[in-house]
């Protein structure tokens, strides 16, 4: 399928959900693109792999009760944070021990709750990998409504946030409570997760928060250029994405996360200055002058 021939297809009254699942898919990378900065630069990958796994019980909960998807996973995310930010204080234990045993236990619990759902069966493949069918304007206006409070959250707090990031004792010694930066952080991690959950799925999610922001961070040691490359590398994966889903019936959420998988490649390659190509190049060049 053309890229003309997609367009068509996004303008077709009949295929409505369409421009729906990329409208949501972008706005998800987005906002992933953002948190993951943080994720990235504090080293945080394996506390994103766990709010990703946690919020499932939320989202098992919710599909169980006919509630909320959205509001299930939010509080699950914020229970497993506040567990997680609580254990980490206690320095008998590092940090990825508690990580790990709740993320386990977290999912442990959604595979439960699953277990005992009648009917959920059917549409547990959609929660763990997305569906392109699933979106509706209710999901639209809450990506956009949560992504809004994110994103104030991050300006109001960027200071702190990456204070504590870069140095955890001079922030202590500045003043700043690292219990509740860290806390505001996964929390905020946790709603990005959410967000995602209904076109990347469960268990993808962790590359849209990791991926895109890695790939700013290949590109620039600034932080505020990393948060305008990363959602913008995360909408491009979610464009492609969606539109090689659309044209080889692929899952959604995998078509996204290769896409952005190729990205990170093809600058950790060529991303100038600082790919590989370059550093072979600047290496050579010594020894070519001698």
């Amino acid at each position: 399928m053309s890229l003309i021939q997609f367009f068509a297809d996004l303008a077709n009254p009949n295929l409505a959900f369409l421009p729906r699942a990329l409208l949501v898919a972008a706005l998800s990378s987005i906002i992933c693109g953002v948190v993951g900065v943080h994720v990235v630069l504090r080293g945080l990958s394996f506390v994103g792999d766990a709010l990703s796994h946690a919020v499932f019980p939320g989202i098992a909960v919710a599909f169980a009760l006919q509630g909320s998807i959205l509001l299930g996973g939010a509080v699950a995310g914020v229970v497993v944070a506040v567990l997680i930010a609580s254990f980490s204080q206690n320095r008998r234990l590092r940090e990825d021990s508690v990580i790990g045993v709740f993320f386990v236990a977290a999912f442990a619990l959604g595979l439960v709750i699953v277990s005992r759902t009648p009917g959920y069966t059917g549409s547990l493949e959609s929660l763990l990998f997305g569906s392109l069918t699933g979106v509706t304007n209710t999901n639209i206006l809450q990506a956009v409504g949560v992504g809004a409070v994110i994103v104030a959250v991050l300006v109001a707090a960027h200071s702190r946030i990456t204070l504590v990031s870069v140095d955890r004792e001079f922030a202590r010694a500045q003043g700043i409570r690292v219990f509740w930066i860290d806390l505001l952080l996964f929390v905020v991690i946790s709603a990005a997760v959410v967000i995602s959950v209904q076109t990347i799925g469960n268990i993808l999610v962790l590359a849209l928060l990791v991926a895109p922001a890695a790939t700013a961070r290949l590109l620039t040691d600034r932080v505020l250029p990393m948060m305008l490359i990363g959602p913008a590398v995360g909408a491009l994966s979610a464009f492609v994405g969606i539109w090689l889903s659309w044209a080889w019936n692929l899952p959604s959420g995998a078509a996204i996360v290769l896409v952005a998988t190729v990205i990170f490649v093809l600058v950790w390659a060529f991303a100038p200055g600082r790919g590989l190509v370059a550093s072979l190049r600047h290496s050579r060049t010594p020894a070519s002058a001698a």
